[in-house]
């Protein structure tokens, strides 16, 4: 149990800082109501007006953010690898040339059916 006593007088530090930090907030905070400060802002310019429902995106703004995703796990994988490079040995070299193959493969295909053009 004393390994864990540390980890929980932070834990309760951190509760402890947020209850004070909510308690605050609500006392000392101003509590004038203002129309302009409860407004949408939209980088200094006036909010335009969105359909009903919120308006609707472009489905290659959602493909785009996957393979952003896909590609950025891909580079977490890396950081592993290198760590336990020398421990591997050959193995571990082959196994990413497999790996950094086939993602490279997928990102070619992406880039040549026009997947990361954004109109």
């Amino acid at each position: 149990m004393s390994p864990y006593i540390p980890l929980l007088g932070i834990l309760v530090l951190a509760a402890v800082f947020m209850a004070i930090s909510i308690w605050l907030s609500a006392y000392v905070g101003p509590r004038r109501w203002n129309r302009i400060k409860y407004q949408s802002y939209e980088c200094g310019i006036d909010p335009t007006p969105q359909a009903t429902g919120g308006g609707r995106f472009s489905i290659k703004y959602y493909i785009i953010a996957m393979l952003f995703i896909v590609f950025d796990i891909e580079t977490i994988f890396l950081y592993p690898w290198a760590v336990t490079f020398d421990k591997l040995g050959l193995f571990a070299l082959v196994e990413m040339l497999l790996f950094m193959v086939t993602v490279f493969v997928a990102y070619a295909y992406v880039w040549r059916r026009g997947g990361l053009e954004w109109e």
